[in-house]
C-alpha cells in the first residue's frame, strides 16, 4: 500500500525555499487529496530587544503576513487544491513547526524548504529546518528542488529576492 498523507503542514518565511515547498506541497496534498495548512511563525524574540516595544510594530508584521498568506490560499485553490487554510503563530519557530503544530493538527507530513535564513542567522540561531527534520515525531520533506525536480541555483534565489 502506498503511503497517503492526510494533513500537511508548509511553513513559509517568505523566502525562495519556502516558496518552492509551498509548490510542491500544494501539488502532494492534490495527489493525496491531502489537507493542507500553511504556516507563518511570527518570532516574537526578535522584537524583546526593542526598549520601546510596541504592539503596533506586531500588528503591522501580522497584517502583512496575513495579506501573504492569503496569497497562498488563493494559489492553492487556483492550482485546484480544495481543503487548504492558514495561520499565523507567535514564538520559536522551531518548536511550533516541529512539535506543537502537527500534534495540534494531526499532520503526518511537513514539508519545509531547505532554507529560510541567511548564512548568518543560521550561524547563530541554527536551521529551523535542521531542527525540524531531528525532532520532528512525523514525516519531514526537505524541499531542495522547484516543480521539475531540478537544483535551485543560488542565481534562481537572488531573482526571488530582488
Amino acid at each position: 500500500m502506498l503511503q497517503e498523507y492526510r494533513n500537511i503542514l508548509v511553513p513559509v518565511d517568505g523566502s525562495y525555499g519556502a516558496e518552492l515547498a509551498f509548490k510542491k506541497s500544494v501539488a502532494v496534498a492534490k495527489r493525496n487529496k491531502a489537507h493542507l495548512h500553511i504556516v507563518h511563525v511570527i518570532d516574537t524574540r526578535t522584537f524583546q530587544d526593542i526598549s520601546s516595544f510596541d504592539t503596533s510594530i506586531i500588528n503591522e508584521v501580522t497584517k502583512k503576513t496575513k495579506v501573504n498568506l492569503e496569497k497562498y490560499v488563493v494559489e492553492a485553490k487556483n492550482e485546484g487544491l480544495e481543503e487548504v487554510d492558514y495561520s499565523i503563530e507567535y514564538g520559536a519557530p522551531k518548536t511550533i513547526i516541529a512539535k506543537d503544530l502537527p500534534e495540534q493538527l494531526g499532520t503526518d507530513l511537513i514539508m519545509i524548504g531547505a532554507t529560510g535564513l541567511n548564512a548568518v542567522e543560521r550561524l547563530l540561531v541554527g536551521s529551523v529546518t535542521e531542527y525540524v527534520t531531528r525532532n520532528a515525531a512525523t514525516d519531514v520533506l526537505v524541499v531542495r528542488t522547484n516543480l521539475e525536480n531540478q537544483l535551485v541555483s543560488p542565481k534562481d534565489e537572488k531573482k526571488h529576492t530582488n
